[in-house]
């Protein structure tokens, strides 16, 4: 099977006749005729079904043909990159994260500064596990994930053996995200047990997966929640939060621009461990400018989240 043939095919599909293909693509009718033959001959399958009013696609030619013309397109995107004139390259950047409200603020950020007239930039915001899958395929640039005394000998030998190193952003105390006006919210800090009494709310992960790739800060000293709910997204999970006395852990950090004002965080009682933010990449890929970019932002971002957080503690305490 080639780009030809398949060429050949949407042709044909278009005109509803051989003959009228072949006089649009500038080739005999032979030529199409025993192409279309052999494409058929090694598929398997017959395309088209003839009539004396021309041709009509069979119901695997039309399966056939929406392959082919994806195929035809991407082929015709590919040209149009190397092929073009144009002087300056196309700038690429992908990043996967936990879902991490500085994150979405370092990518807006770097869509802001940059000044190339092309670019391609992603974000994807999904668990753990998919962050580490996306960055093990070279589907993302890099990652943001976190991890904590608990985690961080599995997640790191995780890593290892998909050749992908971890980098520390920064360390934080672990925080209940709630309402203001939640019953906890007059709180300075929070003992693990004293979220026993309330539904807790995680994010939902792949079956199976270990706890250690949850998105929520493991309460070791905690009993199990008798009551749970589980979301897959950072927009229901808002919304619940606001909405319910629910209670979450994480790395309560607020960031102004993309945070709900009904929301604060409390930090959870020091344990003696952290999270550890930071980003992950495969050991033998080099960074682009842009990545380099986007750890910065994220860098930034995380400290003025910090001190933002703090001043949201503080004006909910003065209100309580």
């Amino acid at each position: 099977m080639t780009f030809q043939q398949m060429k050949y095919v949407a042709e044909i599909a278009r005109c509803g006749s051989i003959n009228k293909a072949a006089a649009k693509l500038f080739v005999s009718q032979s030529s199409i005729s025993s192409a279309l033959k052999e494409l058929e001959a090694e598929l398997n399958i017959s395309i088209f079904s003839r009539s004396n009013q021309g041709v009509e696609l069979t119901p695997e030619g039309r399966q056939f043909l929406s392959y082919a013309n994806s195929l035809l397109e991407r082929k015709s995107y590919i040209e149009s990159l190397y092929t073009s004139n144009q002087v300056e390259p196309e700038a690429q950047f992908s990043v996967s994260t936990q879902r991490y409200p500085f994150a979405v603020d370092a990518f807006v950020r770097l869509v802001n500064q940059i000044d190339n007239p092309r670019f391609n930039f992603t974000i994807r915001e999904t668990s753990m596990d998919k962050v580490i899958e996306d960055v093990s395929a070279s589907v993302s640039d890099i990652g943001v994930i976190f991890t904590s005394n608990l985690t961080e000998k599995i997640i790191k030998r995780f890593l290892g053996t998909r050749n992908i190193e971890f980098h520390l952003l920064r360390k934080i105390q672990p925080c209940v995200y709630v309402r203001k006006g939640h019953p906890l919210a007059g709180r300075d800090t929070l003992r693990a047990e004293d979220l026993n009494d309330f539904i807790y709310m995680a994010f939902e992960h792949k079956q199976g997966e270990s706890i250690d790739f949850s998105e929520e800060f493991n309460l070791i000293p905690a009993r199990k929640p008798n009551r749970t709910i589980v979301v897959n997204d950072r927009a229901t999970a808002v919304n619940v939060v606001c909405n319910t006395d629910v209670v979450s852990t994480g790395s309560g950090l607020l960031v102004e621009e993309f945070m709900d004002g009904r929301i604060m965080s409390i930090p959870l009682e020091d344990y003696g461990d952290k999270m550890r933010l930071g980003w992950i990449k495969l050991k033998n890929r080099s960074l682009s400018p842009e990545t380099e970019a986007f750890i910065e932002q994220l860098k930034d971002s995380i400290e003025t989240a910090i001190v933002y957080t703090e001043k949201v503690r503080r004006e909910a305490q003065s209100h309580c």
